[in-house]
Formats: C-alpha cells, sequence, structure tokens
C-alpha cells in the first residue's frame, strides 16, 4: 500500500459547549527552516517528560486503517478526516494542534494532528490570570504525545511525515467514544428530525429519546443531549434573528399610538446586543396600584418554547394575575440582567416592589442583588418541586411516597426547626443526603422554602397554595408552537381576556351583595371594603374562629399574649401578641405579613376581647374595592355607629386591661385585698354617680364653661350700660337667657357642618362609585365592540 493515495472525504462533527475549548493555534514558520518532529511544534503548551508515564497502546488488527509514514492523502481535509476516524474506532478524540506556513504565499504546508489530551493547560495565560474563575474546567490534559503530522508534496497531495501511536492515558470503550468532542456531530437527518420534533413543541430531553430509538442506541446516534440542546437553541437565536424587526416595528408603532408606551432596547436601536423591554399604559398603571409584589417568569425562556420571552405580573385587588410589563430574553448574561431589571424600575417610576419570584436561577438571582436589594427575593416553590420531579426521578419510581413526604416536609412545617429536623430525616430515610441538587436547593431553603418567608409580603392567599400569578398570565395563549409572526396577536387576546376578567370582577363586586354568616359587625363593615374575593376569604378567617379557644398566657404590662388553638387540639396552639393601647397584634403564623389578611387567629383575640371592628392599620387598599382611587375617602370617621364601636372598645379593653393588673395585685395577702375592696367599692359609688349625672353632663359643662364668659359679658354690659329692645338695661335672668340661645344656634350650625360633610364625602363616594361603573361599563362596550368586528 506504499505510497497509494487514499481518497477519505468523511465529514467532521464539532461537539458544542465541550470543557476543554482550549483552541489550537496556527504556528508560522519559515519552509527554509530545519524540519523538526512535529510535536516541537506546539507553542500553546509546554511538553513534559513522560519517561515514567504508562504507554496504552490500541488494541486489535486495524489492517489499512492504521496510519503509517509516506500515506498519501488528496487533500489536508482528508488527511484530518482519517486521523479522526481512526481516533474514533481506537477511542481517543482528536483536535488540529499547529501548522507551518510557506514564506513565499502563506499557504499551509505542515498540519499536526493530536490527541486531544496532547500538552498540558497553561494556567499562567493573561486572559485567565487577573481573573476570577467563577466556574473552573476540569483539567483533561495530561501531556499525551499521540500525533499524526502531514506535509504537503510539489504535486498537491499530503503525506504523513510523522505517526506517534501510544498514548498515556486510559482510550476510552467503543459505547462511550460518542461522548467524545471531534466524534460529536449531528447528521443531516438527524437534523430534519430535530427540527420537526422542536416545532411540534418537544423538548430536548424527548427529542433524544425519540433519536435513540430511531438509531438503535445512544453510541449510534453520534451526540450527546448537550449537543441537540445547543443545536435547538441556535435554531431559535437564528429564527429571532430573522423575525426581529417585526419586533422593533410593532415595538415603534404601539409608542407612536400611546406616547406613554414605554419600550427600551439594550444597545443601538438599529443593532442591539442583548434584550428587549416593554410595558404598555396599563401596564405602568397597574403597577402603581399593586407593585408591592412582583413575579418574573422566564418559564418561556426554556428551549421547550420558540420565544424566550418573560413577563413581569403581580397580582391585582381581586387576586387575579395582572401584567407589569414584558421582556425578549437575547442574552442571559448577568449584566444583561442588571440593564433589563434597571430599565423595567425605570419604566415603573423607580419605585421598588417590596417582594420579587423568580426561577430558581443562580444569573438572576446576582442581578436582583445589585438592582433590588432591599427587595426580598424568593425562588418559585412550585418551580422546585417540578424539577424534583425531572432531578429525582429515580427516587420516585423506587419510592413512590417520597413526593408526598417531600410536599409536606417542606409546606406543612411552621417552625424552622420543624423544618430542618423534618428534611434531614427524609434524606437520611431515602438515602440522599450527598444529592448534590438536594444540597444546592437546601443551601438556597431561605429564599424558597415557606417557614423562611412568612414574614414578608407576597399577596398570597395561602401559603400551601400556588399563586395564579406565577406563569398563568399567558396560559392558553403562548404554547411550544407561538412564534414571533403570532405572538403579538396572541399577546394582545390575552391582556383583552385578562382586563375582561376583571372588569367583569369589579361589576359583580359593586352590584351584588355577599350572604353575612355571622352577626358580627366586623364581617359587615368588611364586605363594604373588599373586593368579593377577598371577603369570602376574610370570612374563611372570620367564621373559623367559631372553633377556636384564646387564653391568655402571658402579660408584659404592655401587650397581653394569648394562646389560640382549635377546640380540643392544644397541642398545636398559635401565639397572638395584642396590644391593647395601640389595638396591634401579631400571629405566629405570620398570615397577615405574607398575604395582608388578617388570620381567625387574630380574629379570635378580637372576639374575647371585644374588637367588634377591623382597625385601620389591618385594611390594605390593594385589597379593597377602592384600590385604584386616588381619592382617599374618610369613610370611617363618618360613620358614627363605627366610631362608637371603636371607641367603647378601646375604653373597654384599656380598664379590662387595668382591671386584670389590680386584682392579680389585690388578691396577693389579705391587707392588699381589704384595701382593693374599699377603692373598689368607692370607685362603684363615683361611677354610679357619675352614670346618674351623664344625663345632665353636657348642660352642666355648657354652663361651667360658660360662666367665666358670662362673667365677661355681664361686665361688658354693664360697662357699656347696654340696652334692651325698649332701652332698658338687660336683667341677668335675660342675659342668661341670650347667652344660651347663642350657644344653641352655634351648635346647631356645627351639626349642620357635619352633616354637610359627611354628605360631601357621601356624594364624593358615589361619584367614585359612578366612575368606576362607567368605567366597567365602557370596557364591556369596546370587549363587545371588538369581538362583534
Amino acid at each position: 500500500m506504499e505510497n497509494e493515495v487514499l481518497e477519505f472525504d468523511i465529514g467532521l462533527g464539532s461537539g458544542a459547549d465541550d470543557d476543554d475549548d482550549d483552541d489550537a493555534v496556527d504556528i508560522d514558520i519559515d519552509d527554509d527552516l530545519p524540519s523538526t518532529p512535529p510535536h516541537h511544534l506546539t507553542t500553546s503548551h509546554n511538553s513534559a517528560s513522560t519517561s515514567a508515564t504508562r504507554i496504552y497502546l490500541p488494541e486489535g488488527d486495524l489492517s489499512d486503517l492504521e496510519p503509517y509514514e509516506g500515506m498519501e492523502f488528496e487533500s489536508e481535509e482528508a488527511a484530518k478526516a482519517f486521523y479522526n476516524s481512526y481516533a474514533r474506532r481506537v477511542g481517543f478524540s482528536t483536535r488540529v494542534s499547529s501548522s507551518r506556513r510557506s514564506r513565499r504565499d502563506g499557504a499551509i504546508i505542515q498540519r499536526q494532528f493530536v490527541c486531544a489530551k496532547e500538552g498540558f493547560r497553561n494556567l499562567n495565560e493573561k486572559r485567565t490570570k487577573d481573573r476570577e474563575i467563577k466556574r473552573p474546567r476540569v483539567i483533561t490534559r495530561v501531556g499525551c504525545k499521540a500525533s499524526l503530522s502531514v506535509k504537503m508534496q510539489d504535486s498537491g497531495k499530503w503525506v504523513v511525515s510523522s505517526f506517534v501511536r501510544g498514548h498515556n492515558h486510559e482510550l476510552v470503550p467503543p459505547d462511550q467514544v460518542h461522548c467524545l468532542r471531534s466524534h460529536r456531530q449531528i447528521s443531516g437527518p438527524a437534523k430534519t428530525l430535530i427540527d420537526t420534533l422542536q416545532a411540534a413543541g418537544m423538548g430536548p430531553r424527548r427529542i433524544m429519546s425519540a433519536l435513540i430509538k430511531e438509531y438503535g442506541g445512544i453510541s449510534k446516534v453520534g451526540f450527546t443531549e448537550v449537543d441537540c440542546r445547543n443545536y435547538m437553541r441556535n435554531n431559535r437565536q437564528r429564527s429571532m434573528e430573522g423575525d426581529i424587526q417585526l419586533l422593533l416595528d410593532y415595538l415603534r408603532q404601539m409608542q407612536s399610538e400611546n406616547p406613554d408606551f414605554f419600550y427600551a432596547l439594550q444597545g443601538d436601536d438599529g443593532q442591539f446586543t442583548g434584550n428587549v423591554l416593554w410595558a404598555d399604559p396599563r401596564a405602568r398603571a397597574n403597577y402603581s396600584y399593586f407593585g408591592d409584589t412582583v413575579t418574573f417568569d422566564t418559564t418561556y425562556r426554556s428551549n421547550r418554547y420558540r420565544l424566550p420571552f418573560a413577563p413581569f405580573t403581580g397580582v391585582n385587588h381581586h387576586g387575579q394575575p395582572v401584567l407589569f410589563g414584558c421582556a425578549f430574553i437575547l442574552n442571559e448574561t448577568e449584566a444583561s440582567f442588571v440593564w433589563l431589571f434597571q430599565t423595567w424600575l425605570t419604566a415603573m417610576s423607580g419605585r421598588h416592589p417590596l417582594s420579587i419570584t423568580t426561577d430558581h436561577d443562580a444569573v438572576i438571582r446576582l442581578a436582583i442583588m445589585q438592582v433590588f436589594p432591599e427587595t426580598r427575593h424568593r425562588f418559585c416553590k412550585w418551580h422546585i418541586f417540578k424539577k424534583c420531579q425531572e432531578k429525582l426521578s429515580h427516587v420516585l419510581l423506587k419510592h413512590p411516597t417520597f413526593e408526598s413526604e417531600f410536599h409536606k416536609c417542606v409546606n406543612l412545617t411552621e417552625l424552622i426547626e420543624e423544618f430542618e429536623s423534618c428534611w434531614l430525616s427524609l434524606v437520611d430515610r431515602y438515602e440522599l443526603r450527598d444529592h448534590e441538587w438536594l444540597q444546592t436547593i437546601y443551601s438556597d431553603r431561605r429564599q424558597w422554602v415557606p417557614v423562611y418567608l412568612r414574614d414578608a409580603f407576597f399577596a398570597e392567599m395561602s401559603i400551601t397554595q400556588r399563586s395564579d400569578s406565577m406563569n398563568s398570565y399567558f396560559d392558553g395563549y403562548v404554547n411550544a408552537s407561538t412564534n414571533l409572526n403570532h405572538f403579538f396577536k396572541l399577546y394582545e387576546r390575552a391582556i383583552e381576556s385578562r382586563n375582561e376578567k376583571e372588569v367583569k370582577a369589579d361589576y359583580d363586586t359593586m352590584n351584588t351583595n355577599p350572604v353575612l354568616k355571622t352577626p358580627s359587625p366586623m364581617e359587615k363593615q368588611a364586605s363594604g371594603l373588599y373586593t368579593r374575593k377577598l371577603f369570602v376569604r376574610f370570612q374563611e378567617e372570620l367564621v373559623g374562629t367559631l372553633t377556636f379557644m384564646a387564653s391568655k398566657s402571658e402579660d408584659d404590662g404592655e401587650s397581653i399574649t394569648y394562646q389560640v388553638a382549635k377546640y380540643g387540639e392544644d397541642h398545636k396552639a398559635y401565639h397572638v401578641k395584642f396590644n391593647v393601647l395601640e389595638m396591634k397584634a401579631t400571629c405566629s403564623c405570620q398570615m397577615f405579613e405574607f398575604s395582608g389578611l388578617l388570620c381567625r387567629h387574630v380574629l379570635t383575640v378580637f372576639r374575647v376581647t371585644n374588637v367588634l371592628t377591623l382597625p385601620s392599620r389591618y385594611i390594605l387598599k390593594r385589597w379593597t374595592r377602592n384600590a385604584k382611587s386616588n381619592v382617599i375617602l374618610e369613610e370611617r370617621p363618618t360613620d358614627v355607629y363605627t366610631g362608637y364601636l371603636e371607641s367603647h372598645t378601646v375604653r373597654y379593653n384599656t380598664l379590662r386591661h387595668e382591671a386584670f393588673k389590680f386584682v392579680e395585685e389585690g388578691s396577693k395577702s389579705l391587707d392588699t385585698y381589704n384595701v382593693a375592696m374599699g377603692v373598689l367599692q368607692e370607685a362603684t359609688t363615683r361611677v354610679a354617680q357619675a352614670t346618674k349625672n351623664e344625663g345632665r353632663a353636657g348642660d352642666v359643662n355648657g354652663r361651667n364653661k360658660g360662666d367665666s364668659a358670662s362673667s365677661g359679658i355681664r361686665a361688658n354690659y354693664t360697662s357699656g350700660n347696654h340696652l334692651g329692645i325698649s332701652g332698658q338695661p338687660l336683667s341677668e335672668e335675660d342675659m342668661d337667657k341670650k347667652i344660651q340661645e347663642l350657644r344653641d344656634e352655634l351648635e346647631y350650625a356645627n351639626r349642620k357642618c357635619e352633616v354637610y360633610r359627611a354628605n360631601l364625602l357621601s356624594v364624593l363616594k358615589d361619584i367614585e362609585d359612578h366612575k368606576l361603573q362607567l368605567s366597567i361599563k365602557v370596557q364591556s362596550i369596546k370587549i363587545s365592540m371588538k369581538g362583534s368586528i
């Protein structure tokens, strides 16, 4: 076979995103220089002595596919393909290491192909020496000497000038060779199949399963799931680049129609380099009402979807998802997310939310720490549960009860110590203490486990139920087959549908009365304040108090701590701390802090302490029917009955609090008892006398206050010798009568002013209600007109 020319034109694929991305460098060497062994031409790495290293030789008779010096090829690419095919059979990966160029025309006249483990990584390179490497790659180069060098002859053919056969490392068995970088290639038929399945909405994992079944094994597929994922990502990016002008045209048109429409591009308008953000006027207005908590939903960013977009959403006063803006994520670096959050914050007038919920993503977390340092950041618990099914699929198959136990551990533990104990018991029982993914989410537990988050506001009605706003705003409209051509139509349709549902909820709240289940003034008060859905949720808590008991457990002089438990379940008690004078209560369950509604435990304490109406501090405007109103109505002071209840409640609780302390001190000994009884008898007599005189207290007080004034008036009349109508001086009795008449007139005028003031506020409230109803009708008409068109 000597001097026989081989035509070997096998195409080579390049794997994507391999751990070792150290590219070989072409070296320009003068062709007049003396020839040297090819492995000395590599300048990107220093060779190391391997005399003491064990040499591994390929086994088996490779006959004609074994390279040898003098073997000729039609082209450099043919030589490269041959060596790579040989490497696949033997079990190693190849790469191009170095080259020599002709001084005359710069053409390459010599190439060296080496084992991918040739040389050593240069850890002193300038590009890595002075910067911190966040995710260092594993060391893959071990100084292997295996190589093939070819030179171009005058005839134009390429001949093998050097071949080193031995390796200093283990070779890869045939069933794993497809994982090597130089042998990972997505063939044309495989690309066609991937494109078809991706268009049908399948993700990379399911596509790889289909390919393995089609080709008869993973080793015959010729590439890995990582390659498939990267190919799908590149497909999506190319598709987005082709349609990006549609996005720009749409945003420009929307802003021309309404100057309050906000959009921004990362980079130049003509050639942006990163992400896109937009927010329509309604989204910006919604944020001013309900921007206390935000969800940044990146579900659609995954490879399963063609559109890498992420909406900013929240929760309105009906508990419905509401949009705060939308972004297309074309660049997922930390800097791009920082730009995205800062730009969105600018669109929202610079107002930071109290809390934000995102997917479990390290890059997003770093960006949020920079832009929202004071905002409470939470990872979406339901996304982590979904990830659990993927990461622990082998455990779920072997132990069907694991998933329910995992959910109980996360959702139903009420103390940090209880969660920690339950978690350790769970991972030990299923032998998962060393599981890498579980260790990761455990280290981040303070950002997704409810027991660590109850002190922050997230506008959720229940800690164990899923929020409607998370990953649901575009559900039913955007799916895996949605492309940019159809996106904007579906986007607008989703917004119209959400607006229609809000209008319907507003209408139900304003035009229907809820059924009251108790005679409590607090329930009646809440029915006129909250929206219908929120009132129903509050009503559940209020009715729930009927099965709870509250007993005083501690009194520090300022606040009383009550132990609240369901009847017959004293072992599962909650602790409510109540400050009577400030009308402030806090519960160990922290439901109000988390959701903005009082829990049944605090309401139980209110019931036993005679608090008949909701204190104003516990009525969040964002949950009321006037959440989107700019007029602040003084509803509570104008309600005489409510004012009476509140003032009576405060007086009652204050006296009761002081009386309890008096009884405790007075009962300590016989002497203190006798003193206390004497004081109580005297107090009883004085209170009875005050009650008897209460009916004429106003008249007595009026005369007392008027004595000095009437004396002054009499003095003036006397000194001025003022006369009556008949010209005679007024008598003292007539003066008193005249003063009383003037006082009555003044009191009557004050009462009329109060009536006018109450009527005016009532009119303002009616105007607001009327405006809201008109807005509902206008929205309904718009929706019906669009539907008919």
